[in-house]
Parts: C-alpha cells; sequence; structure tokens
C-alpha cells in the first residue's frame, strides 16, 4: 500500500526518527514477514536496528567539567547504515586525498533501463560487476583514442531512487587527461567537455547487452518465479531487445570546481545509502506504516511523501543491500589501486606539480572536513573521562568462564 501526499514548501524538520527505528519496529514482527529473507539480509538488518542502542554496548564516559556520567552506544559501523556511512566517508576520504591532481574532475553516469530491472535483482554480484567493467572499459576506451593517453577513473554504485525503488546506475568521477600512451607527458583535456554523450550510450548498451548475452549463453544467470518465463534463448532475446529499443541514459554532470569539491564530493556521496535518517518523517508502530520525504524527477523536483507500510518499505529497502564482499567504489586506469602510487607520482611530475603544492592541495582539500569530536551531551564540554566499557550482550555470552 503506498500513498503519496505533496509538500510544496519542503522544510527541512528536525531529524527525529531513524531508520534504526523503523527496522526495530518491523523485526517486532518478523514472525510473519519474509520468512524466507537470507541470512545475509537478517544480518545487515540486525545490525542496523541494533546501532546506537544499548544491544551494541558502549562507552560510559564522565564529563571534567561537569561531573555528569553519559552513556555513549557502540555504532554498527554497516555500509548500509546511514548513521555510520559519513564518518566512514570521513575515514575514506584521507585515503584518496593522495591521488588528487590539480586538473578538472568530471563526473559521467551510466544508468541500466527498468526493463531489466527483476533480472538485476536476481542476479545482483554478476550484473552489477558487469556494469562496473562496461562503464570502466568504455572510459579508457575512449581516453585512449581521444587523448591518447591514460585516463584515471572512479567509480561508485547507486541502485536506489528516491523512492526507493530499483535504479540501477554507475557514477564515475574522471579525471580530465591523463598521461600520454606514449611516456611525453600529459594530455590535456578542455576544462568543460570531455566525451560525446551520445556515443558513450550507444556504446554502452552495445557493450552491456553482449555482457548479458555472454553470460546466458555461459549459464550464469538465474530465473526465478516471474524471470522463469525468460529463462529460454528466444525468451531471453525478446528480453534484451525491449531493454535495448530506447536509447540508455548516460549524462556527464559539469566539471568539479577544484579538488576540494572532489573529496567533499567522495567524502559524501560514494558513502550515501538508499535513505538517510532526516528524510523519515514518521513512524506509525500501531498501524504499521512509515512516511518519507522524497524528490519527485517528474515534478519539477518538488519534494514529497510517501507513507508505506512497513513491509513494503523493507522489501524496498532490502533491494539496495548488496551482495556480501561486494566491493561498490573501484578504481581504473592511473587510479587502479595495484599501480596509483607510481602513476599519480609519474602524473604530478608531467604536470610540474611540486612537492609543496601538493602538500597545499591536500590541506585546501580537507578543509572544513574535520571529523566531530565528542562532547557532553549536558555541558557540550570535550573534557570526557572514559570510564568502562560495557560489551553488547551477544559478547557477554560468548566470553570464556
Amino acid at each position: 500500500m503506498c500513498s503519496v501526499a505533496r509538500t510544496e514548501a519542503a522544510a527541512r524538520a528536525p531529524e527525529k526518527f531513524s531508520l534504526g527505528q523503523v527496522l526495530r519496529a518491523w523485526l517486532k514482527r518478523r514472525a510473519e514477514n519474509f520468512p524466507g529473507l537470507p541470512p545475509h539480509h537478517w544480518k545487515v538488518i540486525g545490525r542496523l536496528a541494533a546501532c546506537r542502542t544499548p544491544d551494541m554496548g558502549g562507552h560510559v564516559y564522565r564529563c571534567k567539567d561537569c561531573g555528569r556520567d553519559h552513556f555513549a552506544p557502540h555504532s554498527c559501523r554497516d555500509r548500509h547504515c546511514p548513521g555510520c556511512q559519513p564518518m566512514r566517508g570521513f575515514d575514506w576520504m584521507q585515503t584518496q586525498m593522495e591521488s588528487l591532481l590539480p586538473v578538472p574532475y568530471f563526473h559521467v553516469v551510466f544508468t541500466l533501463p527498468h526493463e531489466l530491472n527483476p533480472l538485476i535483482a536476481q542476479n545482483q554480484a554478476a550484473l552489477y560487476k558487469l556494469l562496473f567493467d562496461t562503464a570502466s572499459s568504455i572510459l579508457l576506451e575512449f581516453g585512449r583514442n581521444r587523448f591518447k593517453a591514460q585516463i584515471g577513473v572512479t567509480t561508485v554504485l547507486h541502485t536506489w531512487g528516491q523512492n526507493l525503488g530499483d535504479h540501477y546506475h554507475l557514477h564515475c568521477i574522471v579525471t580530465g587527461g591523463g598521461l600520454r600512451l606514449d611516456g611525453s607527458g600529459w594530455a590535456k583535456c578542455p576544462k568543460h567537455y570531455l566525451f560525446p554523450v551520445k556515443a558513450l550510450s550507444r556504446k554502452f548498451r552495445g557493450k552491456y547487452r553482449a555482457g548479458l548475452q555472454r553470460l546466458f549463453d555461459q549459464g550464469e544467470l538465474e530465473f526465478h518465479g516471474r524471470m522463469e518465463t525468460s529463462a529460454s534463448p528466444g525468451a531471453f532475446r525478446k528480453l534484451l531487445g525491449q531493454a535495448c529499443r530506447e536509447k540508455w541514459v548516460v549524462y556527464a554532470k559539469r566539471p568539479f570546481a577544484g579538488p576540494k569539491q572532489v573529496i567533499a564530493y567522495l567524502a559524501r556521496y560514494t558513502h550515501r545509502v538508499g535513505i538517510t535518517n532526516s528524510r523519515i518523517r514518521n513512524l506509525d508502530e500501531a498501524g504499521n506504516r512509515v512516511t518519507f520525504q522524497y524528490k519527485d524527477y517528474t515534478d519539477e523536483n518538488r519534494q514529497k511523501q510517501m507513507t508505506l507500510s512497513l513491509d513494503e518499505f523493507v522489501r524496498r529497502f532490502r533491494l539496495h543491500i548488496l551482495p556480501a564482499r561486494f566491493v561498490k567504489i573501484r578504481h581504473y586506469g592511473l587510479l587502479s589501486n595495484r599501480t596509483r602510487s607510481e602513476k599519480v607520482a609519474e602524473a604530478r611530475k608531467a604536470l610540474g606539480v611540486k612537492s609543496s603544492e601538493s602538500e597545499a592541495l591536500l590541506v585546501r582539500a580537507t578543509e572544513s572536513r574535520e571529523p566531530p569530536h565528542l562532547k557532553c551531551p549536558y555541558c557540550q564540554s570535550e573534557k570526557l573521562q572514559l570510564i568502562r566499557v560495557i560489551l553488547p550482550p551477544w559478547r557477554i555470552a560468548r566470553a570464556p568462564p
């Protein structure tokens, strides 16, 4: 069940609800909900529901200024948790700063057609990987053909739309230019133009379709439920034909203003999850309903509110739980993990960047990105003394005698 109410003035209300609260309310009824839930999904939901509650354990601090004690519960640190990801994004950002270059950075997005959504939902790991492989190979190929150079690409997988539906797309941060293949230095790129998006779109559709057909021929795709009708060769070709009737969406956003904006984007956007706590507007446990805010891109980007049953909300949220150990942020070209240090050093040398300028670049990029300090909730003092650590109940139960 779903109802939509329009909110013309989308004033941002103070955060009152959280995803953890919603999941805890749903777990109270779990005996009658999704009895066949995969174990991995149970683990993720359990961690998110326990995040920042006594079930996770925590630390007890005493404020040296006001003398009062307070309990700070542990976080779950799960990559699907909207409360934990901002800090994880900051930690991840620290390791990326060494790769910054004083060049334009472009933002390119590859989007899969919705006709493939049911197939992707049943073959997440294989088709997510195909999306990474296809988009990255196309960008590197265009870089070789246009600049005769190896460019750098950072890719981030997103699987959701604003209403928590399935919307599979890949965000790519691409260096403007790259290291020349003949070793003669850095190939520059115009500040406001990277590659023709129409050509990218045609190449993307053709290569991804070929990859789908290859996986089907090798027997590596699964078909369950309603998708069983697409398991025959003829029906699968028909599915591909339907998905490829229209142009596939590839678009390039305006280039970033500089390394500082790239870092801010990477730290914030790469670690987003399907829904943030601030978007959850109401939780009606008695009525088993949850209301959240979303942006309607089909209606001039107006902010609206949607109310779903708890079952439907959790079903939609589960669409975006990544396969276990699946890496959703990947690097290619001169930013490839294996050779990044050498390639970035070579790029800086080719660009004529001195070591002192590199250090200044990192300082500018991290301005205003300091992690928040722990404060006393009563007097806001930062003079806190750790009194004791409280283990979560499951850790105590496992403790040896």
